[in-house]
């Protein structure tokens, strides 16, 4: 067996809307058709380079919990790692949306990360490899400076 890519991850969410707004508008990926399996959701597709992985993002019945509403984060999985270009534009869509994230450096690498939660409270972390953004190394601030473990999500108000 070889394992060749990263196929779907799936998310659940109390606002389908916001969520599938932060993934498509703020993050610029793309809505793709999704079939109708009777409840309410969304694909987005993430582009790599041998196709597409998807972001399964769906809601209502299967995605309730005991008290009617999805639970929010990550549970067991500690983030989901999506590797990008423009560190300023992305910055930039994160302000614009109100979105708190934070930042690092990967030590003895080219590789830049930003930290931010979706609406859902699932942590991404967006990867940058620094040879590819021409400009200087961003100077984390120690007030974003990520650390592992130390949750920073606040939730919206909807």
């Amino acid at each position: 067996m070889l394992i060749t890519g990263l196929f779907h991850v799936a998310i659940k969410t109390n606002d389908l809307t916001a969520t599938t707004l932060f993934y498509t508008e703020v993050l610029g990926l793309k809505l793709i058709h999704r079939p109708d399996f009777g409840f309410p959701g969304a694909w987005i597709a993430v582009p790599t380079p041998v196709g597409e992985a998807i972001v399964h993002v769906y809601a209502g019945g299967p995605a309730l919990g005991e008290g009617g509403t999805t639970p929010v984060g990550t549970g067991a999985i500690d983030h989901i790692s999506l590797t990008a270009v423009g560190w300023d534009d992305c910055l930039m869509r994160l302000k614009a949306n109100g979105d708190d994230w934070r930042e690092a450096i990967v030590p003895g690498t080219s590789l830049w990360q930003i930290f931010v939660y979706d609406p859902s409270g699932v942590l991404l972390e967006i990867t940058f490899d620094g040879r590819a953004e021409g400009r200087a190394t961003p100077d984390v601030s120690d007030a974003r400076r990520y650390q592992a473990g130390v949750s920073f999500f606040k939730q919206k108000a909807g």
